[in-house]
């Protein structure tokens, strides 16, 4: 572990407690594992994160912080937990496996808590355990997701920055065009600005992760690529010109492919090296499908065009297992492990 590693600060939401979240997040800090090199820290509710401690089987000792300036010197073997200001009351009595609104603002202020910490400095990056949208919406929180809300968070109240959602594991890495959005409304977010910024944050999220010279598929959007305009015109109209302005801006971007094979072909494992090092697709089932299909339980979300790392698991809040100490925290563990990867 290298100095600089270990003076990093990892802060970890709880998620939506009615869910799996604050379970996931215990066995993942209370077993750590090679890889997850940062001080770590929980920002959630303390009684909340000692009862999922219970149903983990975690037997390490929960440490409460009156400050995020403790995480420099705490005891061997703690999981350290921050319980910011303004937690609903009662949270014990939230139904487990319900949406309640009172779960959606608690995971809603450690959010805005943890995202206020990294912009004052105290931290360095971020990794989300699942909240719900339904239970966000309760609560009176306009965003449809984790992303939108990081975006504005972000932006501090000034102009949006341009993100983008990448899921990764470790055969196929995707960056979305649209995300959280009907997909009648997707296609109509489909132009060669939005492709080209796409393109452009792909290529710097790449760079970042040590790939020197990046190779960047784009799918299509219409069945076959639209076969030459006989299936639909995005890709003629859209998505070629942005793969062009792209490559004259020194890009290695290719396609726009067939939505159907592409995936196939950017798939890296022993028995076939992947022809790309990501896909750039258009919608959010496009994408995500074929990574999900590989494998929830190592698959990584990564919000591409943040000031700082932000990472999650690759799956929901799975009502029907909170509780039930039967949660899978794998893929919240490779969440943990990337983003330690990712920082600077």
């Amino acid at each position: 572990m290298s100095k600089v590693q270990a003076n990093k600060r990892v802060l970890v939401t709880m998620g939506d407690l009615c869910g799996i979240g604050p379970e996931i997040v215990a066995m993942a800090l209370g077993r750590p594992e090679p890889g997850m090199v940062a001080q770590l820290c929980v920002v959630g509710d303390v009684a909340v994160m000692r009862r999922a401690m219970t149903w983990a089987g975690v037997q390490r000792p929960l440490l409460r912080l009156t400050s995020l300036q403790e995480l420099g010197d705490l005891p061997p073997n703690c999981v350290a937990v921050w319980q910011p200001e303004g937690l609903p009351q009662g949270l014990l009595d939230c139904a487990i496996g319900q949406i309640d609104a009172k779960a959606g603002a608690a995971a809603a202020l450690c959010i805005e808590a943890a995202v206020g910490a990294i912009q004052a400095g105290s931290a360095d990056a971020l990794v989300t355990a699942p909240i719900h949208k339904e239970a966000l919406h309760a609560a009176g929180i306009g965003y449809p997701g984790h992303t939108e809300m990081l975006q504005a968070l972000a932006a501090g109240g000034g102009a949006a920055l341009p993100v983008r959602m990448m899921l990764a594991n470790d055969e196929l890495r995707v960056v979305l065009v649209t995300i959280h959005c009907a997909l009648r409304r997707a296609i109509d977010l489909i132009n060669a600005d939005r492709v080209l910024e796409t393109l452009r944050i792909a290529q710097a999220a790449l760079l970042r992760f040590g790939i020197a010279a990046p190779r960047i598929a784009v799918a299509g959007l219409n069945p076959h690529a639209g076969e030459g305009g006989l299936f639909g015109d995005e890709e003629i109209l859209h998505i070629a010109p942005a793969i062009a302005r792209a490559r004259a801006e020194g890009l290695d971007a290719t396609g726009p492919f067939a939505p159907d094979t592409v995936f196939m072909r950017a798939r890296h494992s022993a028995a076939h090296p992947g022809e790309f090092d990501v896909v750039v697709a258009m919608t959010h089932d496009h994408g995500l499908i074929p990574v999900k299909y590989l494998g929830v339980e190592q698959g990584v979300n990564v919000t591409l065009g943040l000031p700082f790392v932000r990472t999650s698991p690759d799956h929901g809040t799975a009502f029907d297992l909170a509780g039930s100490g039967r949660a899978d925290p794998a893929s919240f563990k490779a969440a943990l492990r990337m983003a330690c990867q990712l920082l600077p």
